[in-house]
This record gives C-alpha cells, sequence and structure tokens, in this order.
C-alpha cells in the first residue's frame, strides 16, 4: 500500500534538496525555524520526515557558517584595534 500523499507531504518533496548557495543567514534561520516546526508537529511520513531533517542539517551548517564568519570579523576588528592602541 502507497503511503497517502498529502499537501504538506507534497511539498517536502518539491523543496530544492540543496539550499540556494547564495541564502543570506536570515533566510536560513527562518526556513530552519519552519523545518523544525514541522518536524515537531508530526504528521509527515517517515521519508518526508527524513527529507526534512536533511534539508534541517544543511541549513544549520550554513547558519553556523554565517556566525563563524561573523566571528573572525568581529575577532579581526577587536585585535586591529588593540593594535592601534
Amino acid at each position: 500500500m502507497a503511503p497517502e500523499s498529502t499537501p504538506e507531504s507534497a511539498q517536502v518533496s518539491e523543496q530544492q534538496p540543496e539550499p540556494p548557495p547564495d541564502i543570506s543567514y536570515e533566510a536560513a534561520r527562518e526556513e530552519l525555524i519552519e523545518v523544525v516546526r514541522r518536524l515537531e508537529a508530526g504528521g509527515t511520513s517517515l521519508e518526508d520526515s527524513l527529507a526534512l531533517w536533511e534539508r534541517g542539517e544543511k541549513l544549520a551548517q550554513i547558519c553556523q557558517s554565517w556566525l563563524d564568519g561573523a566571528k573572525r570579523r568581529l575577532d579581526a576588528a577587536v585585535s586591529g584595534e588593540r593594535g592601534n592602541e
């Protein structure tokens, strides 16, 4: 018996397999929040849940990369200020 297709499960299948490479931190974070909300709500098939989880992991990596870059920039700015004292 094939799993029942719902509008929500169809939406998961239609999502891009990879987030766009130029996605902003804010856009990645908002989509990650939505992925978590959908996973916590339940009601999706195992396959759709796995697809959501994988997308969430990729979005979390993107967010972390943005945060790491921001930290490097702040660290460089602070160390530059100390060098000018």
